[in-house]
C-alpha cells in the first residue's frame, strides 16, 4: 500500500493550479503518467510531474468509494495500468485499464463476488450524444474528439492512478 500512496503523494504535488491549463501542439512531450481525479472529475496527462492536458470526465452511476463488484456502477480507484488500445469500441476509441488487480479479484472472492472488469477511458460514439453526468457503468468517459487525443498520446503500459 506505501508505494501506491507514495505514488499518489507525487502525483498530487505536481499538478497544476486550477487556473493553468497547458497549450500543448501537435509535438506534444511524452505521456508518462496520468491521474483520474475522481473527486474533480478531471483526467490530467501527464509528462513526468508536468501535466500537459486536463479533460473533465464522467464517471460510473455510482462514483464515490473504490469499485468492488460487477454492477455497483463505481469508478476503480488505485494505482493500475492503460492494458490496450481499442479502435473499434462501441463508444468511440477507448483505452483499458487493467482493473479488476490481483488485490480487487481477492477482495471479491472472499465476498463470493465477480470484480467485474471492462474498465476504459473511452468517448461517447453515436448512440451516446448528450448523458447525464456519470453515466458510464464505471468507465471514464470524455467526449470523442477529446478521446481521439487521448488515444493518440497515450500508449499501453501506461500507469494511471485513480484518485478518490
Amino acid at each position: 500500500m506505501r508505494p501506491v500512496l507514495a505514488f499518489a503523494l507525487m502525483l498530487a504535488l505536481c499538478l497544476p493550479a486550477p487556473s493553468a491549463q497547458a497549450n500543448i501542439n501537435a509535438s506534444s512531450p511524452e505521456i508518462t503518467q496520468l491521474l483520474l481525479d475522481k473527486s474533480e472529475r478531471t483526467l490530467y496527462l501527464l509528462n513526468g510531474r508536468t501535466a500537459v492536458r486536463k479533460y473533465r470526465v464522467d464517471l460510473g452511476t455510482n462514483p464515490e468509494g473504490h469499485k468492488r463488484f460487477r454492477g455497483d456502477g463505481r469508478t476503480p480507484e488505485g494505482l493500475y495500468y492503460i492494458t490496450h488500445r481499442n479502435p473499434n469500441s462501441n463508444f468511440f476509441l477507448s483505452l483499458g485499464i487493467s482493473y479488476p488487480n490481483a488485490a480487487d479479484r481477492a477482495h471479491a472472492r472472499r465476498q463470493g463476488r465477480d470484480p467485474g472488469g471492462d474498465i476504459f477511458i473511452h468517448g461517447r460514439g453515436a448512440r451516446v450524444q448528450n448523458p447525464p453526468p456519470d453515466w458510464t457503468r464505471g468507465c471514464a468517459a470524455v467526449t470523442d474528439s477529446e478521446m481521439a487525443e487521448i488515444f493518440d498520446l497515450v500508449r499501453p503500459g501506461t500507469p494511471i492512478f485513480i484518485k478518490p
